[in-house]
């Protein structure tokens, strides 16, 4: 066999090639799979927080309305306190009235009663418990006799003559007064 020289040649060319098309191929599969498995993750994560979104935002919404809602009631609630607190006030108003209809009764029949001879009461004005009283007399020493008859009245108190004028059309010693008197009501009629 000596003759015979056969050079072996072996072509390992497309063996490798085909490994290399094989691997090429299998890594090209991986990436895909890679990709694909990827993609259904950040699919599924971007659906995860997108409905954790739209979930808060409906409950945003929800709260909003809600908020809407008691800020409404606190409104009425407020209106309706404050027609509460009107009424209370007119109510208080009447009872005063009516509770201090008998002593308005009473001052004034007290004025007729304490009224010296030869005075006269032109006006009466109440400012508080302050009675002034606008009025002319005779003469001074019937001024001095109606205060002694306001100091003596259970209903009256500290009487203060604030102005005495002369007024000769009136008559030779007559005056016109302006005084002041405190309006109390007596122990016994309370």
């Amino acid at each position: 066999m000596m003759g015979v020289s056969h050079d072996i040649r072996i072509n390992l060319l497309p063996w490798r090639e085909e490994l290399r098309e094989k691997k090429k191929q299998e890594f090209l599969n991986v990436m895909i799979s890679v990709l694909f498995v990827a993609g259904i993750i950040i699919f599924s994560v971007d659906r995860h927080y997108s409905g954790e979104i739209e979930n808060q935002k409906s409950r945003n919404d929800f709260l909003k309305r809600e908020i809407t809602l008691v800020e409404e009631r606190i409104k009425e609630i407020k209106l309706l306190q404050q027609k509460r607190n009107e009424l209370l006030a007119r109510m208080k108003v009447i009872q005063e009235l009516q509770g201090n209809r008998p002593i308005i009764v009473r001052v004034f029949d007290e004025l007729a009663r304490s009224l010296a001879p030869f005075v006269f009461f032109r006006s009466l004005e109440m400012n508080g418990s302050e009675l002034a009283i606008r009025g002319f007399a005779e003469s001074n020493n019937r001024i001095s006799t109606q205060l002694r008859n306001f100091s003596e009245s259970g209903w009256f108190e500290r009487p203060n003559v604030t102005e005495i004028k002369a007024d000769p059309t009136l008559g030779p010693q007559a005056s016109q007064f302006s005084l002041t008197v405190v309006q109390t009501t007596p122990k016994k009629e309370e």
